[in-house]
């Protein structure tokens, strides 16, 4: 039984001011009508069915996966929570302890989610092809035919041909420099690395025990004492898995193993792990310009620009990405683009809310945007749900203004119900109980006016929740 594992808890810092620790890139709609995400997901048809599927990521999109997952009828899947990052080591050894509850022989296909392969076919077919290594206890990992002599990729030297596709591994070679990325392209038996696998669960863990006992032990005590929460969720114990060694799959057990095969896999990957590489997939015009959203162009060649809130123009640019956001502004050299994570972390170091926070914030009810903030002051623009409520609520230091733009309210206004339409509004003073809920099958909006001396999202005292949140996160 093949069981597909994806690793949705990055924060795609290297695609900021777009990708953001709460809301990354494979939640976004970046090539298509479906997110990076529901991509991944797409292309498992025919080898799992959702049941078998485990998601992993972190408490803080939880609903945006679960979310995400319904939209396109996965809503059965395993969703694992991280209480923080470990990296993908310790990630899959939950997954695997999670599999052999279901089934001794699993096998576990581990994707990232927010990877781009073009052919899908090609990619079901060559899991297909491997798989009879995966059942001889081999651990598989995906190499990707190096095109060209790139320094941002680490790279797997072949050893042995073991068939059509397979190969013997002989070295993991970490990201090299220029030179030496030439020299590999030029020899032809190293592999861009692509951190996907494949093998059995029950191979997987014997092996971490093997060579790192730490980080095993630290994940079957943070399985044990997991937590279970409505939705599926399950969320492994914070103690025991705050212990666990950080460490890659490939540090902590491929490097290692006397059992590693790579399978070449040819079939249009990128790990759109840069503004440029997103620009490679994008369809370009002419003149080599890729462009999303509202953009206007003159004597502009070889750019990436994309437009999310306003008219974006240019004139007389080479070779540059702009990225426009409703709160920032990115300007950068295209070849330098993959340095913007540096940048990104910069400013979680200066505690800037625009490193993690876009003006639009999703909640399991739906979410709300920030139309203006000052001191004294915030407004909102609340969208909520179908059947979506809020938590019963109160604020030590805020009072708040609803308006009614769009559907019907239903509110709980200290000791009292309302009903309020459209154009109707109610006032909360600072200290009174309320909640708001959408009790139609329409999304209802509602501005909302903040005032008073703090305005931050921790002045929220939640009385009931019905989505179990821990913390003030809206």
């Amino acid at each position: 039984m093949i069981v597909p594992v994806i690793m949705s808890g990055g924060s795609g810092t290297r695609l900021w001011p777009m990708s953001r620790e709460f809301y990354p890139k494979q939640f976004h709609h970046l090539l298509g009508n479906e997110t990076m995400l529901q991509q991944t997901v797409r292309r498992l048809q025919g080898l799992c069915q959702a049941e078998q599927l485990i998601v992993i990521g972190n408490r803080e999109h939880r609903f945006m996966i679960t979310d995400q997952l319904a939209e396109i009828g996965w809503q059965n899947a395993n969703v694992l929570l991280e209480p923080v990052g470990r990296n993908t080591a310790p990630a899959v050894a939950m997954a695997a302890l999670a599999a052999l509850e279901k089934s001794a022989d699993a096998t576990l296909l581990v994707l990232a989610a927010d990877h781009v392969i073009r052919d899908a076919d090609a990619f079901r077919r060559t899991v297909e092809e491997v798989l009879p290594f995966a059942d001889d206890s081999k651990l598989i990992t995906f190499g990707i035919p190096a095109s060209r002599p790139d320094t941002g990729f680490g790279y797997i030297h072949c050893a042995e041909k073991l068939s059509s596709n397979a190969f013997k591994v002989d070295a993991f070679v970490e990201k090299p420099d220029s030179e030496t990325a030439i020299d590999y392209v030029a020899a032809g038996d190293y592999f861009w690395n692509s951190g996907m696998f494949l093998f059995k669960a029950k191979v997987y863990l014997t092996e971490l025990e093997k060579f790192q006992p730490e980080i095993y032990q630290c994940c079957k005590e943070a399985w044990v004492n997991r937590e279970k929460h409505f939705h599926d969720f399950q969320a492994f114990d914070e103690e025991a898995f705050a212990r666990c060694p950080a460490m890659s799959i490939d540090y902590a057990v491929m490097e290692h193993t006397a059992n590693a095969v790579m399978a070449k896999l040819d079939a249009g990957w990128n790990d759109v792990g840069s503004w440029s590489a997103l620009h490679q997939e994008l369809g370009l015009d002419e003149k080599g310009n890729a462009s999303k959203g509202d953009v206007l162009m003159q004597d502009t060649s070889g750019c990436l620009l994309y437009a999310h809130d306003r008219l974006l123009v240019t004139s007389g640019l080479k070779d540059i990405v702009i990225v426009e956001t409703s709160d920032a502004v990115l300007v950068a050299d295209r070849e330098q683009s993959h340095e913007i994570g540096v940048m990104a972390k910069q400013l979680q170091q200066q505690g800037r809310a625009e490193a993690s926070l876009h003006r639009c914030a999703f909640r399991p009810w739906g979410s709300y945007t920030v139309l203006e903030k000052s001191p004294g002051y915030q407004v909102k623009r609340l969208s909520l749900k179908p059947g979506a409520v809020l938590s019963l609520q109160r604020h030590q230091h805020r009072a708040e203004h609803w308006v009614v733009v769009k559907g019907q309210a239903s509110i709980v206004h200290g000791d009292d119900s309302l009903l309020l339409n459209e154009n109707e509004s109610t006032y909360i003073p600072a200290g009174m109980i309320h909640q708001l809920a959408n009790q139609t099958d329409e999304v209802l909006e509602v501005i909302e006016v903040q005032t008073g001396s703090y305005l931050e999202e921790d002045d929220i005292e939640r009385l009931d929740d019905p989505y179990q949140r821990q913390g003030v996160s809206g």
